[in-house]
């Protein structure tokens, strides 16, 4: 029985090396055998690695959007797109979820925080136009470029849309016109050229910010928009004069820049009709003609910048009573003669008006410089010659003051 035994085990022990010698031979693995995917032919994941759960089908469907989105990323100095991880959208650093309109008790990505972030990317298309249930979109001080994808159009939610100082260049995003419920646009600080839609001045924003551009055009006769209370033109190259229907239909404006262009013409006396302004600057063109006494109308305004420019006459007293300014710069033009209400603003620091045409007071120009500028003609095309001293607004405590008229 010994010998038997023996022999049956040396007879298992020559199958088995015949065995492995025949898987050697054809090079076949001894290792498990990966489940098979019936349906793709493809190895299935490690069930957890392949299951992620989304509190809402909404955030699945965004998913993919953002991890592609995510290898687009070329510089991300701070390491946000470490937290880009998992099926939590709502816990990326960026990315803010609520419920959208149509759905109280869904969850979606409702709006995105990239300002300051500096992360770089060629494009945003593919991303930010695949974000259905989006209503803000805020990309401040990054570095993406490329242009603006007309799929934005398509966002029917998307009320803030900004985009400043990045490298996005080409035209302006025609697209933007088509946005329905666009409220608040800024895009400047970029190298966007060419013209922009007249329409875009009638369109019902709340905020336009398109300076530090490039953009080149007449500005519209037909600026029209009574909701907008925040214009930002600055630092372009528009040109002509500024129309009277700014002032007229956007009376409800605080803030007003129209420095760094190539403006002509004379300030209208309908600048009066801002009485809500702020801020208004118009520094650094080329308009000219005596000051609007209109502009004593404007109770609310702190800085009032007309530097660099080419107006000239006496500097209305009722402009220099405005009881808020703290801030009235009128040097590098050509004005020639302030009263003692103007005086009193220059002792105090308010008002500045160096490198004028005003006897007595000290850092002018030449006189030379002045007889030749204000020996020639001057005409205001776009201004009535009494329209200057006229004040469309009932100001009491001007009654008592008798205004000088401006020179002409």
């Amino acid at each position: 029985m010994k010998i038997i035994h023996i022999q049956s085990v040396v007879s298992i022990l020559l199958h088995i090396c015949f065995s492995c010698l025949i898987i050697s031979c054809l090079g076949l693995s001894t290792k498990p055998i990966k489940s098979i995917n019936p349906v793709k032919g493809l190895p299935l994941p490690p069930l957890a690695q392949n299951v992620l759960n989304f509190a809402d089908e909404r955030l699945a469907i965004v998913y993919p959007t953002i991890q592609k989105f995510k290898e687009t990323i070329t510089s991300d100095p701070l390491g946000i797109t470490k937290t880009w991880v998992g099926s939590d959208i709502c816990k990326y650093k960026g990315f803010f979820c609520e419920s959208p309109p149509y759905n109280s008790s869904a969850i979606a990505v409702a709006s995105i925080d990239f300002n300051g972030f500096q992360l770089s990317a060629p494009s945003l298309g593919g991303f930010l136009d695949q974000l259905p249930d989006l209503a803000l979109f805020h990309a401040n001080s990054n570095s993406f470029s490329g242009t603006i994808s007309s799929n934005i159009a398509k966002l029917p939610y998307l009320y803030e849309f900004d985009i400043s100082n990045n490298q996005f260049s080409g035209s302006f995003p025609i697209s933007i016109m088509n946005m329905p419920s666009l409220s608040f646009l800024d895009i400047r600080f970029n190298s966007f050229s060419g013209s922009v839609p007249a329409q875009l001045f009638t369109k019902d924003l709340n905020a336009l910010f398109i300076n530090n551009n490039n953009f080149m055009m007449k500005l519209p006769e037909n600026i029209a928009s009574d909701t907008i209370f925040l214009l930002t033109l600055a630092n372009n190259k528009f040109f002509g004069s500024i129309p009277p229907s700014i002032f007229k239909y956007m009376s409800s404006l605080t803030e007003a820049l129209f420095l760094n262009n190539f403006l002509t013409g004379c300030l209208p006396h309908e600048v009066g009709f801002l009485r809500e302004a702020v801020v208004f600057d118009a520094g650094n063109n080329q308009l000219t003609g005596p000051l609007p006494f209109s502009l004593g109308c404007l109770e609310n305004l702190e800085v009032l910048n007309l530097a660099g420019n080419m107006f000239y006459g006496m500097v209305p007293e009722v402009v220099c009573l405005l009881g808020n300014l703290g801030n009235l710069t009128l040097s590098d033009n050509y004005f020639t003669m302030v009263g003692p209400i103007c005086m009193g603003l220059i002792k105090n620091g308010v008002l500045d008006v160096r490198n004028n045409c005003i006897p007595g007071l000290p850092f002018q120009r030449s006189m030379d410089e002045c007889v030749a500028f204000l020996s020639r003609p001057r005409f205001c095309q776009n201004v009535h010659k009494e329209m200057f001293s006229y004040i469309p607004c009932w100001l009491p405590k001007f009654e008592s003051l008798k205004l000088a008229p401006s020179p002409t």
